[in-house]
């Protein structure tokens, strides 16, 4: 790899004035400096990028007019998602221009952005959750712990790579976890998670700066191991859906929200610095309201 495939945040767009270049990776450095993923970080350089070389206004004669005038032209069959995602980059840009004293005003509007509806999260109902556990049970000792993990505490894939055994505790089945931002936070997972990872660590070294999960090589079981985990699970369990690892962050959720548990608890263990991201589960019937509504309306 190359010492430029290394720098993401940078631009060296030929096309771009100078100037211009410039105040884009003051942006793209202050997204590396808050944490912001390689892959986010990539994106949004690949979308400035041709927004600063296809409109040809210099950016501090900018009016909202130029910036509208682009974003229709880049819209022509694009879907509403991936104009939602524009505007926003466009808007995280700006906001930082007039910040840094690069712009006068805000040129974006909020009018502009189509309107979608929220997506509900794709989750297990009770008894595809039922089916998915009897097949997981036919799996090897590593892959069964590391699915009743996902199910029961809720994590995501890249946070579930990054474990260690010495940062789990059998005995109050809690482990601390770095999330998004490089946060730390302690989540919970269920006793029978407890019992089969205990089971899968007796066939382990015992050194506790190991990996909690380990591929064959003795490295750390990558993302990409885990989503073959789960999909391949999914199609044991006979589900018509692809079973992935956010899935069963879904279902966690769910699942909590059923049984009582406060949304403030529920985004405490998901690692959501947002509680109106948490709020979506609440949208969701749950088994029980179903069975409600069905009893009252027939």
């Amino acid at each position: 790899m190359t010492n430029h495939e290394k720098k993401y945040w940078i631009s060296t767009h030929e096309a771009i004035p100078i100037q211009t270049r410039k105040i884009l990776n003051e942006y793209l450095l202050s997204l590396k400096l808050a944490n912001k993923a390689e892959a986010t970080i990539s994106k949004y350089r690949s979308l400035l990028e041709r927004f600063c070389s296809e409109c040809l206004v210099a950016l501090d004669l900018l009016t909202s007019e130029d910036v509208l005038k682009w974003v229709n032209k880049f819209s022509v069959g694009k879907k509403e998602t991936t104009v939602i995602i524009v505007l926003s980059i466009l808007s995280s840009f700006f906001k930082f221009c007039l910040e840094e004293d690069y712009l006068e005003k805000m040129l974006m509007k909020k009018r502009w952005g189509p309107k979608v509806p929220q997506p509900l999260p794709k989750f297990l109902t009770e008894q595809e959750y039922a089916r998915v556990k009897m097949a997981a049970e036919r799996l090897p000792l590593r892959d069964r712990a590391l699915v009743l993990f996902l199910f029961s505490s809720g994590c995501r894939r890249s946070e579930v790579a990054q474990l260690l055994i010495q940062d789990v505790d059998l005995e109050r089945r809690t482990v601390v976890v770095q999330g998004k931002g490089k946060k730390f936070r302690q989540v919970h997972f269920s006793e029978e998670c407890a019992l089969i990872i205990k089971d899968y660590l007796w066939t382990r070294s015992g050194d506790v700066k190991e990996p909690l999960f380990m591929n064959i090589y003795g490295q750390p079981l990558q993302q990409n191991g885990i989503y073959k985990i789960t999909t391949k699970l999914g199609k044991l369990a006979g589900l018509e859906q692809s079973l992935h690892p956010h899935c069963c962050r879904h279902t966690f959720a769910t699942n909590m929200l059923a049984r009582g548990a406060e949304l403030e608890f529920i985004a405490d263990e998901m690692g959501h610095t947002n509680l109106n991201t948490t709020r979506v589960y609440a949208r969701i019937p749950t088994e029980d309201i179903m069975l409600a509504y069905q009893n009252i309306m027939g």
